[in-house]
């Protein structure tokens, strides 16, 4: 992880120091133990990322040397960058919500059943062993490794605005850039938000690809995961997918329900006692012109 964040760290405190007085204004303050859990949830992701940042750019720095064309660093290479590594990152936090086993690594960071500038802290302890690989194709284009990693940086500092409600709308930036509002669809478990605006920077990749979904007041947002865990407990918060994940690919009989549960998305199952998320919205549309927020999803999801 780029120095950057660290050198954030002072504008993070400072920001959801002023949220949480202008929240507390409206009688929506932050809620002591699920902010310091998902503060803590931020600083184990520092160690962890610590730990795997070495290796990770020594593979890139020797992936860089079959590069395919001479980029430089110049101002067209940082700009062909900023594009290249956020659709990476559309790749990456798409896959994450669309494989149960990618997911059971991403799940912690909509666990909070709040929104708020601290839930962006929210970070998991086993994606900096899940995500590098979607990068890996950077600097075999010709992008330097330390390039790369400065832009994921400017990608996470940019998404730490994102997650307030205190911002509403933002008029024509919306149809460019991911903004307060298409996140909050993004943690919400409301089944017609269900894995839905992706984008880190951009907001484009879903609106190509067939994942963006506007906010709509008439649905307001619900945050949380549709099974929450109720739990302040940062073991738990970390590692509760994977137990989950595990102990139903363990008790299934057959090799492909097994491989179902691994690598579907998060709410196959076999008998379709639990749903994935395009199926409770072909049921929500099958029952239309009942309300998406009167379909309560059967599974864990963002």
């Amino acid at each position: 992880m780029s120095v950057l964040i660290y050198l954030a760290i002072p504008v993070f405190i400072v920001s959801m120091l002023l949220e949480h007085a202008l929240l507390r204004r409206h009688g929506r303050a932050y809620e002591p133990k699920d902010a310091f859990a998902s503060i803590s949830m931020g600083l184990g992701n520092l160690l962890f990322s610590a730990l795997v940042k070495g290796g990770v750019l020594a593979l890139n720095l020797w992936l860089y040397q079959f590069r395919l064309f001479e980029l430089g660093q110049g101002a067209l290479a940082w700009l062909l960058l900023f594009f290249t590594e956020d659709f990476c990152y559309y790749l990456f936090h798409r896959s994450h919500h669309g494989v149960r086993v990618l997911w059971a690594a991403h799940v912690n960071h909509h666990s909070s059943q709040r929104y708020h500038l601290a839930t962006a802290l929210r970070q998991s302890w086993t994606t900096p062993f899940t995500g590098f690989w979607f990068w890996l194709p950077l600097p075999l284009l010709g992008f330097h490794p330390l390039m790369i990693m400065t832009q994921q940086a400017i990608s996470l500092l940019y998404q730490f605005w994102i997650h307030t409600e205190l911002i509403d709308r933002l008029g024509p930036l919306e149809w460019l850039f991911n903004t307060p509002s298409h996140h909050r669809v993004h943690h919400a478990v409301n089944t017609r938000y269900l894995d839905r605006n992706h984008g880190g920077i951009l907001i484009v990749w879903d609106r190509l690809f067939g994942t963006f979904e506007p906010e709509n007041k008439a649905d307001p947002v619900r945050y949380g995961i549709t099974k929450n865990i109720e739990t302040f407990n940062l073991v738990r918060i970390a590692f509760h997918e994977w137990a989950a994940l595990l102990r139903d690919a363990f008790r299934a009989r057959r090799l492909r329900d097994k491989l179902g549960y691994l690598f579907a998305p998060p709410g196959w199952s076999p008998d379709r006692s639990t749903l994935t998320a395009a199926q409770l919205r072909a049921t929500l549309a099958a029952n239309a012109p009942r309300r998406a927020s009167d379909s309560e999803p059967a599974f864990d999801r963002p």
